[in-house]
């Protein structure tokens, strides 16, 4: 159920999208609250410096919040994120015992709601999740990522015409 404290890490984790944004990799944030409500990790995409996939928020978020309480298992905690977690950082979570996922907007590419007909294995633990916290601002910030990327590219071809014109 959606609450206050939701919209106020969901916050938390737009900052850290914006983070990603400036660095010029998909803006994807996330953080981790533990049961008392402290923010154990913080973390956003780092796939374009790293150029490994496995370096999406939510994994650079829970390796940290693992190393910060020394533990792998991240029991009673909250995962919230800008974009819903692809298959990959779902496994991780289930992985991981976190108990709740938080999300803004959906993944028509990459997210189990993609996925209609997709069932948890029957030992994973049942995972609580939220969708559409902060949608309209997850959303924003990936259309202004993606506008960007498209007009550069646009640019790119209007040069590269150009050049091959005056050859």
């Amino acid at each position: 159920m959606k609450n206050n404290k939701d919209f106020f890490y969901m916050n938390k984790a737009l900052a850290q999208a914006k983070v990603a944004l400036k660095k010029n990799e998909v803006p994807v944030g996330a953080v981790i609250v533990n049961k008392e409500g402290v923010i154990i990790a913080r973390a956003h995409n780092l796939i374009e410096k790293t150029q490994c996939h496995s370096a999406h928020a939510e994994a650079r978020a829970i390796q940290r919040a693992c190393k910060k309480i020394k533990n792998w298992r991240l029991l009673d905690c909250t995962l919230y994120v800008t974009l819903e977690p692809c298959l990959m950082c779902l496994g991780l979570i289930q992985l991981s015992r976190i108990a709740r996922v938080v999300y803004g907007a959906p993944s028509t590419l990459f997210g189990p709601s993609a996925w209609a007909n997709l069932q948890p294995p029957s030992f994973a633990k049942q995972l609580t999740i939220e969708a559409g916290v902060k949608k309209e601002e997850s959303i924003e910030l990936l259309k202004l990522f993606f506008s960007d990327k498209r007009k550069k590219r646009k640019a790119c071809r209007e040069i590269e015409s150009r050049i091959h014109r005056k050859n």
